[in-house]
């Protein structure tokens, strides 16, 4: 009985402190699992940040040691505006060409549409500025259709022409045992 009771004081604070330990996770388990995971994610992120501004150093420094590689970066930027300036230059003349063109048109068609309309010929086309105004004329109505109007004019809203079922509505106001 005396043995026994020394192994038990020997694995007693080792029994004890590994049932704390399983209390502990048993109670606490989730958060220290969401915890972890939110830290490796954030040691992640930073070191990435650490990683991308170490790349960038060494390139700033080589800039500063480097002015001619500072020239030939505006030189290049400057020539890639340029290029694109010219681009956006002939376009712009395109469309003001194109737009001469339709305005030249539009102003053949007018002085046509006149001629005609002076040698008494008919002009296929209306076009906006014609001489003669059509405010005097009355304009034509909306012509009926000749559909059948459902079931002789059944309104649902109404209940008029429904059949034998009829709704009504109940009467209001307080309601007499009589």
């Amino acid at each position: 009985s005396a043995g026994s009771e020394t192994m038990e004081q020997r694995e007693g604070p080792a029994v004890t402190a590994v049932t704390q330990l399983l209390h502990i996770l048993s109670e606490y388990g989730w958060y220290i699992f969401f915890s972890c995971v939110a830290c490796y994610f954030v040691l992640q992120r930073i070191g990435s940040m650490m990683r991308l501004k170490s790349r960038q150093q060494p390139q700033a420094s080589e800039a500063e040691l480097e002015p001619s590689l500072i020239v030939r970066r505006q030189e290049a930027m400057d020539a890639a505006r340029h290029r694109m300036q010219q681009e956006l230059d002939a376009q712009a003349a395109k469309y003001k060409e194109k737009q001469k063109e339709i305005e030249e048109e539009k102003r053949r068609e007018k002085i046509q549409a006149w001629e005609n309309l002076q040698e008494g010929k008919s002009t296929r086309k209306k076009t906006i500025t014609d001489p003669e105004p059509e405010s005097n004329t009355t304009r034509p109505t909306k012509p009926k259709s000749d559909k059948k109007p459902l079931r002789g004019g059944f309104n649902p809203l109404t209940g008029d022409g429904g059949g034998s079922c009829l709704w009504r509505p109940g009467h209001r106001g307080p309601s007499s045992g009589a």
